[in-house]
């Protein structure tokens, strides 16, 4: 056992100086302090050992493991200080730029729309994405089956949970906790069933305003309006509204704006008088209170103040589009 013992040490020391890489040093690691190299050999022969020589051998075993660890461990390092020494790069010179990134248009515009609204006293609310079809529909006075369903198709996850269609259910969660007056927007995605295309896309986003008081008009209506279109498009901005019809508003209308360089009209919103069965539903004297309420597609507001001609751009995140913003 001695001699096997010294034969191991003297040629592990022997190769030990000849190496003359790293690859070299792992290669003798490897022979010597592998799982299957010399050392491990001697190791199973000390179990074949009497239990007299046993005391002896384990120690002398012990120590050989480590002064070939530490010989082991010193070539090591004068060969990583070597390669430090070989390293010519120069640490003080300045570091590459790394590009910042944009905000998405649709946030950049859903942000300058909360920020008109708010300084005019709303608030911002949000709601879930997710809900029944109580406060997706039959709250905001489609009832099942009223032929107004037909205007949207909607994703059904089952027979009364939907993935709403439209902001406004969060109108009907916010007067169903709070008591008037309220003023309001609600912003977040929404979803419909519809063919993507060019102007078209089966997710968007939307901003929803509500205002309840006991003297809130159409007139005020208009004004709020007015001045949000001149904010958000500039203060010579023309806009007309023409009549049109939502179940959840009586009267209603749709907004236009003009584009000059389309040369035409071009809809923006929709908004109206919020329809009494709809403050009976939540709980409010209809005789006591009225409001207003109008809604907008973030992605319609973003393309025509960014003069964008395809939805799509918007979720195809591609830098070369992304980059313009």
């Amino acid at each position: 056992m001695d001699k096997a013992i010294n034969k191991v040490k003297t040629s592990f020391q022997s190769e030990l100086k000849s190496c003359k890489t790293s690859e070299n040093l792992e290669q003798l690691r490897i022979k010597y302090l592998g799982r299957k190299g010399q050392l491990t050999d001697l190791f199973n022969q000390f179990g074949a050992l009497s239990n007299k020589e046993k005391p002896k051998y384990g120690k002398t075993l012990n120590i050989l493991k480590s002064d070939l660890t530490t010989s082991y461990n010193e070539k090591l390092a004068t060969f990583n200080l070597d390669q430090g020494n070989n390293d010519k790069r120069d640490f003080s010179l300045p570091g590459y730029a790394l590009p910042k990134g944009n905000i998405h248009p649709l946030e950049h515009v859903t942000d300058e729309i909360k920020s008109i609204f708010q300084s005019i006293g709303f608030s911002v609310a949000y709601g879930p994405e997710i809900d029944d079809d109580y406060h997706n529909f039959e709250a905001l006075n489609v009832p099942k089956h009223h032929p107004a369903r037909d205007m949207q198709d909607t994703f059904f996850i089952d027979s009364d949970i939907v993935l709403r269609t439209h902001t406004s259910n969060v109108q009907i969660h916010l007067m169903e906790n709070q008591d008037p007056p309220l003023r309001h927007i609600c912003c977040g995605r929404v979803f419909r069933n519809e063919a993507v295309s060019y102007k078209s896309f089966c997710l968007f986003h939307q901003v929803e305003g509500l205002v309840i008081n006991e003297s809130s008009s159409f007139a005020e209506m208009k004004g709020t309006l007015e001045y949000f279109a001149k904010e958000m498009f500039g203060k010579d901005t023309r806009m007309r509204f023409r009549p049109s019809y939502f179940p959840f508003t009586e009267p209603s209308a749709e907004v236009d704006i003009w584009n000059d360089k389309l040369n035409q009209w071009m809809e923006i919103l929709g908004c109206g008088m919020v329809n009494p069965n709809v403050l009976e539903n939540v709980g409010y004297d209809s005789e006591k209170y009225q409001g207003f309420a109008f809604g907008m597609g973030i992605e319609r507001i973003a393309m025509i103040k960014y003069g964008i001609r395809d939805i799509r751009l918007f979720y195809q995140n591609d830098k070369r589009f992304l980059e313009q913003f």
